[in-house]
């Protein structure tokens, strides 16, 4: 496909997925879902430590709780949204496990690979 092709196409007014046929073939289609839901969301903008509360700290305590039902290593959380002893302890396993500094707060790095594992293990980014 070039670019200049399918501008052209579109200025003919083929619409994307007959863009897409053009040049790929009439068997092509797209998938389409009505909800999506569990989506990691962007970094909260500052550590995650202990007094931390709100929900962007219930989001990673479920995504923890969701790799730990994988990874026995980590444990389970109240998802309450309040950052206290349990969850900086699941943090540091976590950490642990995955090769993070052990520090039981959630930075940038820790957050982004916590959303990272929670993608892997509940397949959110596959189609079934």
């Amino acid at each position: 496909m070039t670019q200049w092709g399918s501008k052209e196409l579109g200025d003919q007014g083929y619409s994307p997925i007959e863009i897409l046929r053009h040049f790929y073939g009439q068997d092509m289609y797209i998938n389409t879902a009505e909800q999506i839901s569990g989506i990691p969301a962007s970094w909260p903008g500052e550590n995650l430590t202990i007094g931390s509360s709100g929900p962007k700290v219930q989001q990673m305590q479920e995504q923890l709780n969701s790799i730990a039902s994988v990874y026995s290593a980590i444990p389970s959380l109240n998802p309450d949204g309040i950052y206290g002893e349990a969850t900086r302890n699941s943090v540091r396993a976590f950490q642990s496990v995955f090769g993070l500094p052990e520090t039981g707060v959630v930075d940038f790095r820790t957050w982004y690979k916590i959303s990272e594992i929670y993608v892997a293990v509940t397949r959110i980014a596959e189609l079934n």
